[in-house]
């Protein structure tokens, strides 16, 4: 789904966390570079309990997030696109009816959603814990514990230095360890276990790293913050003797139905266990001795990515700036190719809808990444392109705009087949064939690799179809040119598409 944007800085922000346990949404205020929040809503949905045998969303859980999401929209009415961001996590990763959810929620709500990886979920979230912090020197470790993955992260200041997320969350270890709502020593035993065999996937690396603080950002932290003052065994710290001394007076207790006793709410008791056994499996894997709880999570971090991006500050510049950088891309080429696509947009975007933010970005960051692939092999590079554009962990996108980039990489030469658009959306094909049209028709352009400013061509466009006029005598100076032209009409008509060249 795209959408126009507007012309001026939009004051209000807002951002939508559809995690795997509960959706959250934070309106706020852009006040001089500073977001002061306004509003808070959550609602527990548990969409990853929602999760059939063969991992599809049930309709009882998609009604359940629509439902939510109706209650949101109503909050978002008038806001300009690229002031909301909308994201959904693991349960929504996994779900292999995800898109389905996704357009009946762009529906609800009139703004685009957007999946994300768990790395870039991790990264957000450390966004939006330090911004809630004082801005004290050394690391500090980030723990989120979500309903389907928990993220963990080492950063400095503003900036993530390691980070990862882990496929355990308190939604799937209470499926799996705590069914039945009782709490046994053999049930938490193997619960922790399994939290500390995900763990040695990052153990070594984080503990080699180290920090000089840990930080806990998810409502099971606060829910075991909560536990511990009420004991009495902490001022709402979080210790590992702390800890192992919860750990006995939950097996004591026997029953989730008893956590009222520890003042936690009764929507979240049956999750408490699983993520009480989560973090005590980070706290003994990884050697942390103490943990805060901050307020900033995924959510805040989406609001100072959107601040970011309207202050010319995006983290996704730099992601770009680094693949080119990796990838030893030829960047005065690639520069000579962008501009002659954006020539070429800015004449057809109107005649084929593709006047947004998003279609132009998307375009101008494929060229700049055109020829990533080059690194892999000469041999089909556009293919080694693609591939690495939608694997690969990028930060600041969204996986649908990693599909996008991918697809327009792999399909800038050679055979223009409908295996470029295998895996989209009906409705993304037809603006991604216009902007793949777009790229190929630079790359062929600047053939010659002289980076020549593009020519005073003009483009009539319609549906499937390009018309191309060159000033006079220009094609006649560049026979090579030509027959490159001449062979883009033939790979471009068996995709049903005309591309006419006048002189």
């Amino acid at each position: 789904m795209t959408v126009a944007t507007s012309a001026t800085p939009p004051e209000l922000l807002a951002a939508i966390d559809m995690g795997s346990n509960s959706f959250h949404m934070v309106v706020a205020r852009l006040v001089h570079g500073e977001i002061r929040t306004l509003e808070k809503m959550g609602e527990k949905v548990q969409l990853g309990a929602g999760l059939d045998a063969n991992n599809n969303l049930t309709e009882e859980a998609q009604q359940r997030g629509l439902l939510c999401l109706g209650r949101f929209a109503q909050r978002l009415s008038g806001m300009p696109p690229e002031a909301v961001q909308i994201v959904g996590t693991n349960a929504l990763r996994v779900a292999r009816n995800a898109h389905q959810f996704m357009a009946r929620a762009e529906q609800v709500l009139g703004y685009p959603v957007e999946i994300i990886a768990g790395r870039e979920e991790a990264r957000l979230i450390y966004l939006g814990v330090s911004h809630t912090l004082s801005d004290d020197t050394g690391r500090r470790l980030v723990i989120d514990i979500g309903g389907g993955s928990t993220e963990f992260i080492i950063g400095e200041r503003f900036e993530a230095q390691e980070l990862d997320s882990l496929h355990m969350g308190c939604v799937s270890f209470r499926n799996t360890y705590f069914p039945d709502g009782k709490i046994s020593r053999r049930q938490m035993d193997r619960a922790v276990t399994h939290g500390a065999q995900e763990l040695l996937n990052i153990r070594h690396r984080f503990r080699a790293l180290g920090w000089q603080s840990a930080v806990g950002s998810s409502g099971s932290i606060k829910a075991i913050s909560t536990a511990l003052s009420a004991l009495k065994l902490t001022d709402g710290s979080i210790t590992l003797k702390a800890m192992r001394e919860l750990r006995q007076r939950l097996i004591d207790m026997g029953s989730v139905q008893r956590l009222g006793e520890l003042g936690i709410r009764t929507d979240r008791q049956s999750i408490f266990p699983a993520g009480f056994a989560i973090l005590l499996a980070a706290f003994e894997s990884l050697g942390i001795e103490k943990l805060t709880y901050a307020d900033g999570a995924l959510r805040e971090g989406l609001l100072y990515d959107i601040a970011g991006r309207i202050q010319h500050e995006d983290v996704r510049d730099r992601t770009i700036q680094a693949l080119q950088e990796r990838y030893h891309v030829d960047q005065s080429h690639a520069r000579a190719v962008e501009e002659t696509a954006l020539a070429a947009y800015e004449q057809v975007a109107d005649a084929w809808k593709i006047r947004t933010p998003v279609d132009e970005e998307v375009l101008s960051w494929a060229c700049r990444l055109h020829e990533i692939g080059l690194t892999i092999s000469h041999s089909q590079y556009h293919k080694h392109g693609g591939y690495l554009l939608r694997y690969s962990d990028l930060a600041g996108f969204s996986q649908q705009f990693q599909n996008d980039l991918a697809t327009l990489v792999r399909g800038h030469r050679r055979k223009f087949s409908p295996a470029i658009f295998e895996g989209l959306t009906q409705e993304d094909i037809p603006r991604l064939t216009y902007l793949c049209v777009l790229t190929r028709l630079a790359v062929l352009l600047q053939h010659p690799r002289n980076h020549e400013a593009p020519p005073e061509f003009e483009l009539e466009a319609g549906d499937n179809r390009l018309t191309i006029r060159f000033p006079e005598g220009w094609v006649n100076e560049r026979p090579l040119t030509l027959a490159d032209l001449e062979n883009e009409k033939d790979y471009l008509a068996r995709q049903n598409f005309k591309l006419t060249i006048t002189t």
